[in-house]
């Protein structure tokens, strides 16, 4: 029997903005081709923008981003349409994209398709117990919000194969069980998979939540790809942000840290939902391809 089918696939071509769902995906080893390909950076001192740190950046998620051709394995990285808040649609192989979101974030910002080496973001840490080690945020702590909250600067791509703008691990998958596990927990906030942006949302036979922590270590067969899941997903505070059809809601991510504190080797006790993997064999994924052990 099958752990999982996939019930839908996301991938997000400028990182912290709202990105497509799409029928079928290629997974490489550096992870989803064409997912975070473009981020929004700093013009004066290279910070990767990241809706983690709301005040500075979180106008990002009212934008959204959709390739203008499929991505392609060579080649250069295929160009953008961003559709702004106010409902402009600029292209990034045309003038005015760079201006037009400067004036959205209120700084000098460029569009990039070039991560840089030690590229950093930013990313603020609401006040909720149990939500991450406090020795990591005391650390890497650089300044305070508007809230008197601690807001650190990570390096981009920790776990991944090479340089880019991921966070951390090159794939992201989330269960419905576990979102269904939230929702029984807390009917009144909205448990929306937009919050968690993952990459495949599996739909789950019948069971518990946070199934995805019981496949730490396995290797899954998805489609005609394979992966090993390494670690839950630590989540943050972009969770909690307002987004088209939902209201911001620290509520959402205060229920994964009363629920679903995992400790996770030599980086300590998070909140967890969801889970990273890597990619061992590349290739296509499609909605409705059943998920395999081994």
């Amino acid at each position: 029997m099958a752990l999982a089918t996939v019930s839908t696939l996301h991938r997000y071509p400028v990182k912290s903005m709202q990105g497509e769902q799409v029928e079928s995906l290629y997974l490489t080893p550096g992870g989803v081709l064409g997912d975070r390909t473009y981020a929004v950076l700093d013009s004066n001192d290279g910070t990767v923008a990241s809706a983690k740190y709301p005040r500075k950046w979180g106008a990002l998620l009212g934008c959204r981003a959709a390739f203008l051709a499929e991505p392609r394995l060579d080649g250069p990285p295929a160009p953008v349409a961003v559709t702004l808040p106010d409902g402009r649609t600029l292209r990034s192989d045309e003038p005015g994209l760079d201006e037009a979101l400067s004036a959205l974030l209120g700084r000098s910002v460029t569009l990039s398709s070039d991560p840089a080496v030690g590229a950093e973001f930013e990313e603020q840490w609401p006040d909720i117990e149990g939500l991450a080690p406090q020795k990591f945020i005391e650390d890497t702590t650089v300044e305070h919000s508007e809230e008197g909250e601690a807001v650190s600067r990570i390096g981009t791509a920790g776990l991944a194969p090479g340089e880019s703008f991921l966070d951390l691990a090159v794939l992201h998958l989330m269960t419905t069980a576990t979102l269904g596990a939230l929702s029984e927990a807390a009917p009144d906030s909205v448990f929306d998979p937009r919050r968690y942006r993952p990459n495949l949302l599996l739909e789950t036979p019948d069971g518990p939540g946070f199934v995805e922590d019981e496949w730490v270590g396995d290797t899954l067969a998805v489609g005609d790809a394979r992966i090993i899941v390494t670690m839950p997903t630590m989540r943050c505070v972009m969770t909690t942000l307002a987004q088209a059809g939902f209201a911001e809601d620290r509520d959402t991510l205060r229920t994964i840290a009363e629920m679903n504190r995992r400790t996770i080797p030599g980086m300590g006790t998070w909140a967890c939902a969801g889970a990273y993997a890597d990619v061992t064999t590349g290739g296509p994924v499609r909605v409705g391809d059943p998920v395999w052990a081994g």
